[in-house]
């Protein structure tokens, strides 16, 4: 069972699976960033991998049963290569977009992974980038993308063309500090991390701001560099509280629900791994998987490097059609995913 601390009851979200296992090639993630469901299921998981080695630079295509799909990307600055891929999302089209950070642009794709077309130019005037993040589409496939330097977000075009652009630099309402992730509710507001600020931000899809919401720290309902953020039907607001090593879960009025720590199993691949690797597998059994660790002061990094089971650098939530939460962990090399329960 999950460890989860609930208002609303210990099961609103309950522990499904870990899918996924470090690989720098092929089957496998290494230092992902982000996921993209598609309407068919599939999982297109971002690998950013990790500087001075690009192998992990890549996108995983599987299921979510594990069943490998291929990999489709690499390193470099060439037509759907990159370089710090940040973001990735589909429109109702059909098309896969990446953000690159380090190339201060956005890539676009087909399903499997040819390239389309890229945009963007580095700067800070309208319609420039400098260091994309977070994507969203509104119903019409128009792009809101997370301008991360410039602290703004900015509206483009299904085809890149500027349309307007909302926030700015500082910590007054409305305005953001190295803002990260970004997703729209069923209305179309769109909700930013403000990862600089330690909260979440409510505009309208105009960009007019709405709220705000969490402060910095490390109680309920308070965040530690916030990296991404989604929204159910329902209106409940999950994050992705990177610096805290947790995921909180929020009502529509920006009020604490739970918060989940994480509580990894052995994914599929990782069993046929250890299977094929005996003399890991048998120091794997030898190995305490969660040692006390009273003299790190409660520290949830330490915590969270230490024991497996838990989020370490969580850096990415959304749901599926299926109301399934999918949390990304960098420095873990997987995805841990949980299914409402009877109380949610």
């Amino acid at each position: 069972m999950t460890t989860i601390e609930a208002k609303t009851g210990s099961d609103f979200l309950v522990y499904d699976r870990t899918i996924g296992v470090a690989a720098m090639q092929g089957r496998g993630f290494y230092y992902p960033w982000d996921n993209a469901i598609a309407p068919d299921g599939r999982l297109y998981v971002l690998g950013r991998g990790l500087d001075g080695d690009p192998r992990g630079v890549r996108v995983t295509v599987l299921d979510l049963e594990e069943e490998y799909r291929g990999t489709f990307g690499s390193y470099g600055r060439g037509d759907g290569q990159f370089i710090w891929p940040s973001s990735i999302a589909i429109d109702t089209q059909q098309k896969i977009f990446i953000s690159d950070e380090y190339l201060h642009r956005v890539t676009v794709l087909d399903m499997s992974g040819k390239f389309l077309s890229t945009w963007g130019t580095h700067g800070s005037d309208d319609g420039e980038l400098n260091g994309p993040s977070g994507i969203a589409f509104d119903k019409d496939d128009d792009v809101y993308v997370v301008d991360h330097q410039n602290g703004r977000i900015q509206k483009f075009t299904n085809d890149g063309e500027y349309l307007f652009q909302f926030g700015s630099q500082g910590s007054d309402a409305g305005e953001l500090y190295l803002p990260w992730g970004i997703c729209l509710d069923a209305q179309g507001d769109v909700y930013v991390a403000d990862w600089g600020n330690d909260r979440i931000q409510k505009f309208s899809p105009e960009g007019k701001f709405l709220t705000r919401f969490g402060a910095s720290g490390r109680g309920d309902g308070h965040f530690y560099r916030p990296a991404s953020v989604c929204v159910d039907g329902e209106g409940y607001i999950y994050v992705a509280d990177w610096g805290n090593e947790r995921v909180q879960v929020l009502d529509r009025n920006g009020e604490f629900v739970i918060k989940l720590r994480g509580e990894a199993t052995l994914s599929r691949w990782a069993h046929e791994f250890l299977d094929t690797n005996i003399e890991e597998r048998e120091a794997r059994s030898r190995a305490n998987l969660e040692p006390k660790l009273e003299f790190l002061d409660d520290d949830p990094h330490e915590e969270s490097a230490h024991i497996e089971k838990l989020f370490w650098a969580p850096t990415s939530v959304k749901l599926d059609g299926s109301g399934r939460l999918f949390v990304v962990e960098s420095n873990r090399h997987r995805l841990q995913v949980y299914a409402r329960g009877s109380s949610g």
